[in-house]
């Protein structure tokens, strides 16, 4: 699992979840009419294909969204928050699908200018993402200052809740909740374990699984510990006191967990490999799918996870590969969770728009905390 936490002098990072917001009304704010619109905007566009944001990316002008499909809105991006997969895309994807990117990034908060017959209509205050494979199709991503997405995509955004807070709740929030509730059908009394507590995606799904009324037990380094315990977690462990499976196993875990989450993307097997020692014979192992290299380590991975039979040691216990969809429920299941103030966003750092570049390298760094957030508007909060 990846070192974290350190925060750069020029970012603002709180060492601990925002406050729990109230429940409200959604706010509503100013916004320019479309025949008003500007007909180029900011962005920051891939040049090329490349290993790093800081080889390839470039904040050049792009025309602004002039046309919208039925269920399409046009929002006026306030923040952006960045994800692992952006830049990972940067390496995948050829030179000129890339190039036609009108901007990357998913996570957004923003302001409707444009509610094309929706539930949405100018001004309205909303949060929401765009899913990897629109942003492919379509061009439009988030780091931008105004983009074309689906009405369905997008809710609303609380009063207590800011925009730099809101930017990074959707994609990671609903990874953690569909997980959790769609795939693993997470109950109230059950326990679960999450692995990678202090990622975004863990520091969500503790959340939404102490909502579930769920014991959550999770992982990360001792300096995190009290971060971690703040999200909601009941109990903790050490990643790097000894190997973690090793560490369980010795726990003698009673009950056995009913889920496990691995949220870190973990090319070693050794977690799900040990787990009849701590996950429950009809529990679920979930993965938010490995990450690394090297055709060894992904034949190893397959032969432990898929191909082993019981009578070579093959682990009998259920391991589900977990990716998220674009469900609209979902969406506005969690987004209630956040107004009733049961899921808190979580701010690593916050940037300006001009330094996205020193914003990837906080993420990149693999320290953070929380969301990595590009404040787009430098008005708002």
């Amino acid at each position: 699992m990846s070192a974290e936490q350190p925060a750069p002098a020029s970012a603002s990072t709180p060492a601990a979840p925002a406050p729990a917001p109230a429940p409200s009304a959604p706010s509503t704010t100013d916004a320019a009419s479309p025949s008003a619109l500007p007909t180029t905007q900011k962005a920051w566009r891939v040049t090329r294909r490349g290993k790093t944001p800081q080889e390839v990316l470039a904040l050049t002008d792009t025309p602004v969204p002039a046309k919208l499909k039925k269920g399409q809105v046009l929002v006026k991006v306030q923040a952006a928050a960045l994800n692992p997969v952006g830049y990972k895309l940067l390496g995948l994807l050829p030179t000129f699908l890339l190039k036609r990117l009108n901007a990357l990034e998913f996570d957004l908060a923003g302001v409707v200018v444009d509610g094309n017959g929706s539930e949405f209509k100018a001004g309205d205050a909303v949060y929401g993402w765009i899913p990897v494979a629109d942003n492919i199709s379509s061009g439009q991503g988030a780091l931008t200052q105004y983009t074309r997405l689906p009405a369905d995509n997008l809710v609303p955004r609380p009063r207590t809740v800011t925009p730099t807070q809101a930017a990074g709740l959707a994609l990671a929030g609903q990874t953690a909740y569909q997980a959790l509730v769609a795939v693993a059908q997470l109950e109230a009394g059950q326990s679960v374990f999450i692995n990678g507590g202090s990622t975004a995606v863990g520091a969500f799904a503790i959340q939404v699984a102490k909502a579930r009324g769920a014991h959550v037990t999770a992982s990360a380094s001792a300096k995190n510990e009290q971060y971690v315990r703040d999200l909601g977690a009941d109990e903790f462990f050490d990643y790097t006191k000894a190997p973690l499976h090793e560490q369980l196993t010795a726990a003698e875990v009673t009950p056995k967990f009913h889920v496990f989450f691995e949220t870190v993307g973990l090319l070693d097997t050794a977690l799900y490999v040990h787990s009849a020692a701590y996950l429950a014979p009809n529990g679920v192992f979930l993965s938010v799918g490995p990450q690394g290299s090297g055709v060894g380590n992904f034949a190893r991975f397959a032969w432990n996870v898929f191909l082993k039979p019981g009578f070579l040691g093959g682990v009998k216990r259920k391991w589900k590969l977990f990716q998220v969809k674009a469900v609209r429920k979902d969406l506005v299941e969690f987004a209630k969770l956040v107004e009733e103030g049961k899921v808190r966003p979580v701010v690593d750092s916050v940037y300006a728009y001009e330094d996205a570049l020193k914003a990837y390298e906080r993420l990149q760094s693999q320290r953070a905390t929380g969301k990595v957030v590009v404040k787009v508007d430098a008005t708002v909060e």
